[in-house]
């Protein structure tokens, strides 16, 4: 966007081209016709200086008005200023000042980043513009950085007289190399690849800010962009960082192995638990079961028992029965009606089973069926 200044610029250049014709067409035109002479007094005529007085005016008008953007401020250059310069500079907007007896040299004001870096393309030289410099330990480094400043409206009149628009390449550039050289020197490599990058980050941010804003120039942050050490220094600390992985891997395989370990012990451990836990309930519930069957076998004789003593109680003769019942198998029992003949060929109903001589005795037990227990003894004749 045109401001007026600007435009009155080319309105005053475009009255010149215009002028310019007018006045060369004349001069032509009378030059053809009466002679160089009158072509001259023709171009010196009113007719023709007239007309001058239109791209002059707008010439000179377009030299005292100038006008500044918020992000710019302007140093008077004056012949008639004790000093030659206007001790307030101009901030922005639209100001008035004296054609040809002053001139205004803008600076600006907003921030402006300053990059030295190794990258081609990447700093505001082109190539390796990176800082070199030495730690106190004897290792070179190179450092990448960039620095973000301003111009102080209030000191730019000094910055002016100091340095004008060199500033960055003779002031700032060389200041900030030679701060970093200085504060690099007193660190280790080790520290400045370390936390102790911080350290030297803010240090150089304060001396800068210092050195800088004495000349007018206001720092906001400086940034360390990059470290970049020695191929050998490099290829050691690539080494070392291989060497401590291998152990840390080292360390992690057998850290594993035990935990491996560890955990087939537990699970061992844990059937083992398990068997045993389960034998000792197998052995409880047998063990148990057992006691079960004793008992109920135990209470189950009781209760026959008692049974037995209540039919004995009732009928005193069972006792015999059962005495009969648990004669050996070689004593055969019969019983009889108790007013049967006694007429019984015991030898011969036993031929069957024995061929050795019998001695009968019979005992006859009445009962109160009315029948006869015979008992049959039979003893082996010597």
């Amino acid at each position: 966007m045109l401001n007026l200044d600007q435009l009155l610029n080319i309105i005053a250049s475009i009255a010149w081209v215009i002028f310019a014709i007018y006045g060369g067409s004349i001069f032509i035109r009378s030059l053809l016709r009466e002679g160089i002479q009158i072509a001259i007094l023709r171009v010196l005529s009113a007719r023709v200086l007239f007309p001058l007085l239109v791209p002059v005016a707008l010439s000179l008008l377009a030299a005292a008005l100038v006008f500044l953007p918020p992000n710019q401020v302007a140093v008077i250059i004056s012949l008639i200023t004790p000093g030659g310069v206007r001790p307030q500079p101009l901030r922005s907007g639209l100001h008035l000042i004296l054609p040809i007896l002053e001139q205004e040299v803008i600076y600006p004001v907003s921030w402006q980043t300053y990059t030295m870096a190794g990258k081609p393309n990447e700093g505001a030289k082109t190539g390796d513009d990176s800082i070199r410099a030495r730690t106190s330990d004897g290792q070179e480094i190179r450092l990448d950085l960039s620095i973000i400043f301003r111009v102080n409206y209030e000191q730019v009149v000094t910055l002016h007289s100091d340095w004008q628009n060199r500033y960055i390449e003779d002031f700032v550039r060389p200041v900030i190399r030679g701060l970093v050289r200085t504060q690099v020197s007193q660190f280790k490599v080790k520290e400045v690849n370390s936390s102790a990058r911080k350290d030297l980050e803010s240090t150089l941010e304060r001396l800068l800010t210092a050195e800088l804003g004495a000349k007018g120039l206001i720092v906001d942050q400086l940034l360390l962009r990059d470290i970049t050490f020695s191929n050998e220094y490099a290829s050691a600390i690539e080494r070392k960082q291989v060497a401590l992985e291998d152990e840390e891997r080292a360390i992690h395989e057998a850290q594993g192995m035990r935990n491996l370990a560890e955990g087939q012990r537990d699970k061992l451990t844990l059937v083992a638990a398990g068997e045993a836990d389960a034998i000792r309930l197998k052995i409880t519930a047998q063990a148990e079961a057992e006691a079960e069957a004793i008992r109920v076998k135990a209470q189950a004789q009781t209760e026959a028992l008692q049974l037995i003593a209540i039919a004995l109680a009732q009928d005193p003769n069972l006792i015999t029965y059962e005495y009969v019942q648990k004669l050996a198998p070689n004593i055969q029992a019969m019983l009889v009606p108790n007013n049967a003949p006694l007429i019984l060929p015991l030898p011969d109903l036993m031929a069957g089973k024995s061929r050795t001589p019998l001695t009968t005795t019979l005992t006859t037990t009445t009962v109160p069926t009315s029948t006869a227990v015979v008992t049959d003894t039979l003893t082996p004749t010597r």
